[in-house]
């Protein structure tokens, strides 16, 4: 695999691996959020 190639996967991995963190930390949330309320 050349230089240039192996360059994007890794721009693209990070920019993946932001969004999927944070859809992530949001659907957490909700969940929590949902579960409190039930409960209450």
């Amino acid at each position: 695999m050349n230089q240039e190639k192996k360059a994007l996967i890794l721009k693209w991995f990070r920019k993946l691996g932001f969004w999927g963190f944070m859809f992530f930390l949001v659907k957490g949330l909700l969940w929590l959020a949902f579960g409190y309320w039930i409960v209450k």
